[in-house]
């Protein structure tokens, strides 16, 4: 079924690290009490982070099988396409993005976050940026550290409608992650949305850095809230007036 509206809602869920029984019952409260046509938790939900491997990897075994099976009931229950990301089995910083009928697409995060000794811990992926059919919109999805690279990001031939962000950003670089997130969202003439997690940990403060900007770099969240709602049709009529793409650079995928 296809839409001209999508609302998307960020799920900030404050993540207590290891607890991951705990942080999956914080996810279902948080989607629960959001109403949008698809939510988006934060980078690494059912864990947190810690640049230690093996400690690390021990909580993937527990967590990865769970956080997807959370998200899918989260999905059906709702009815809403769900999305964010967590720590794979095999060593990845694994996106998701989980419709109501079970159905899944998934992308390892390419960029690893050097000062955050990520390497140490994930493997990177190697790409390219997937994009989902959800309601008439191409929904594309990147992690965190990902926006940092435009060309990673970059919209070639409109290929995507929307992007979402799950992210682990701290307090102190908001700034950047603001303007980044602007840069991104017009130069791509798409939306973008940002669902960073909540709370503390020993790297930092994170609450109040979600975001959402419309395919103008406008803020895009309701007052008050961190739900967006946006429109095909002016995306497209922005894009027909101001068709940018078609002086972009030509380039291919290289890993």
């Amino acid at each position: 079924m296809s839409s001209d509206t999508l609302s998307v809602a960020a799920l900030p869920v404050d993540i207590a690290f290891g607890c991951v029984e705990a942080n999956l019952e914080a996810a279902r409260r948080a989607a629960a009490d959001a109403a949008a046509d698809l939510l988006v938790l934060p980078e690494l939900f059912s864990t947190g982070y810690t640049t230690d491997p093996a400690v690390m990897h021990a909580l993937a075994a527990e967590a990865a099988a769970p956080s997807l099976k959370t998200a899918r009931d989260i999905a059906a229950d709702t009815g809403s396409a769900v999305a964010g990301s967590f720590a794979s089995a095999d060593h990845t910083n694994r996106a998701f993005m989980v419709l109501p009928d079970g159905s899944a697409t998934f992308y390892d995060k390419h960029h690893l976050f050097t000062p955050g000794r990520e390497q140490r811990v994930f493997r990177a992926g190697s790409g390219p940026v997937p994009v989902t059919e959800f309601r008439g919109w191409r929904v594309a999805l990147s992690v965190c550290y990902d926006l940092r690279f435009p060309a990673w990001m970059r919209n070639r031939n409109y290929a995507y409608d929307i992007m979402l962000l799950p992210a682990n950003w701290p307090q102190a670089r908001a700034y950047a992650l603001k303007h980044l997130l602007i840069a991104r969202a017009i130069e791509n003439q798409a939306p973008i949305v940002c669902a960073n997690r909540g709370g503390s940990d020993p790297y930092g403060t994170y609450d109040g850095c979600s975001y959402a900007f419309d395919h103008l770099g406008h803020p895009a969240f309701a007052d008050g809230t961190l739900t967006a709602t946006f429109s095909l049709d002016a995306i497209r009529r922005a894009r027909t007036s101001h068709p940018f793409a078609l002086d972009a650079d030509d380039w291919t995928w290289r890993t």
